[in-house]
């Protein structure tokens, strides 16, 4: 017979290792949450960067930097494609409106303008035969109207005559008849001949207008293909200087392939490429200053581009009043670029610490001294010089601004002289 042995009441055993796995989880997400806030860490006050909280205008402005460029450039483009015979200009060279630089060949197009001129030859011909025909059909029916006149003439005083006859009984009846009958003929004749001559006179106009019209047509032809054989010779459409010119004897250029450009120096532009976090503050009109040569000079945003390529955009200053002596393209200009007005704010000094807390935290000397405390703050606006502090400080409070690199999870630094 089998014995029932009975279960033992209690905390079982194989729980144990489960409660002390808790209470180390526990432990551990409360050392995480709390226990950085309480973390000090001595440091020696002579290494961190320490300043006031002040108040004072801050001026809302944000420092690019800018290349200064020419006041605008011109492509070079072929307009009539060949082959390159010869470079005039080279690059560098201030050239001059119509100035050629660069000559092309193109024996297709030479031909072109022989078989034109040929074709115009031949209608310049055609024409002046058609007018001489037309000249000579004009005077024969001027000459046969002049007979008919003469024959109208006659018919009428014999008709005339053998009507005073036939009134007189001197000549029959017949004749009589035959005398008018011959008369209306020859004034209807007369009249046909007339009507014969306006017609030939509309048409020859008519014909004559479409024929000098259809030559006129050949001759732009001519002077279009002509301006072609011109094209060949690539000028400079704007005076300026020759900046790049990308082309060499023996190559084959396709019509409208960009060759080059030239700079325009009447005047100088300054190009800046701004952090797309400004894109939407930076707009026409806003006034910028640099400094050159213990000199300050003032900067208008002219133009501002909307396309964002590697999280910057374009945007291009002009000069106000003076500009710098000896300005050259390609020189960089330090720009302080005007973003508002200035406003009374409190303020700290830029520093290292804003990459480690993001204007979220700093640290916060205590009165006494000894201590610098964990403290949340927000930091609006930014310039080169200063943080606008909007919320967490109070003037004349102590900072700490440098990196927080080494100790930012600690809640407190000990300050040790």
């Amino acid at each position: 017979m089998d014995t029932l042995i009975e279960q033992k009441k209690g905390f079982k055993k194989k729980y144990i290792s489960y409660v002390i796995a808790g209470l180390l989880l526990t432990l551990a997400a409360g050392w995480l949450f709390f226990g950085n806030r309480t973390r000090r860490v001595h440091v020696d006050r002579n290494t961190l960067n320490i300043q006031p909280v002040m108040v004072g205008l801050f001026n809302d402005y944000m420092r690019v930097n800018g290349q200064v460029l020419p006041i605008r450039t011109v492509q070079l483009s072929v307009t009539e494609g060949g082959m390159v015979a010869e470079k005039i200009v080279e690059e560098g060279t201030m050239v001059k409106q119509g100035e050629v630089i660069v000559r092309l060949t193109n024996p297709m197009l030479n031909l072109s303008i022989l078989d034109s001129e040929a074709q115009l030859a031949e209608k310049q011909n055609f024409l002046r035969n058609t007018l001489l025909d037309m000249e000579q059909n004009r005077l024969s029916l001027k000459k046969e109207q002049l007979q008919f006149d003469i024959e109208v003439g006659r018919q009428k005083r014999r008709f005339e005559q053998y009507k005073r006859l036939y009134n007189e009984k001197l000549v029959s009846r017949e004749e009589y008849l035959q005398a008018q009958e011959e008369y209306e003929l020859a004034f209807n004749r007369h009249n046909l001949v007339v009507e014969s001559r306006k017609q030939d006179s509309i048409y020859r106009s008519v014909q004559v207008e479409q024929l000098e019209e259809s030559l006129d047509n050949m001759r732009r032809n001519l002077v279009l293909v002509r301006q072609r054989g011109e094209d060949l010779n690539v000028k400079a459409p704007v005076s300026g200087q020759l900046g790049l010119l990308d082309v060499e004897i023996g190559q084959s250029i396709a019509t409208g392939t960009r060759i080059g450009q030239i700079n325009v120096l009447s005047d100088f532009k300054v190009e800046a490429f701004i952090d797309e976090h400004y894109i939407d503050r930076v707009r026409e009109g806003l006034n910028a200053t640099f400094e050159r040569q213990d000199k300050d000079y003032e900067l208008r945003v002219r133009k501002v581009y909307p396309e964002v390529r590697d999280k910057q955009f374009r945007t291009d200053f002009v000069f106000e009043g003076e500009r710098p002596d000896n300005i050259r393209a390609g020189q960089t200009y330090y720009i302080n670029l005007q973003l508002g007005q200035p406003v009374e704010a409190n303020l700290i000094p830029r520093g290292a610490f804003y990459q480690s807390t993001s204007g979220q935290w700093i640290y916060v000397v205590t009165p006494d001294g000894k201590k610098a405390v964990r403290r949340n703050v927000q930091i609006k606006r930014q310039n080169p010089m200063y943080y606008e502090v909007i919320s967490g400080l109070e003037p004349g409070e102590k900072v700490v601004i440098s990196s927080y690199e080494n100790f930012s999870d600690a809640g407190e630094l000990v300050l040790k002289d």
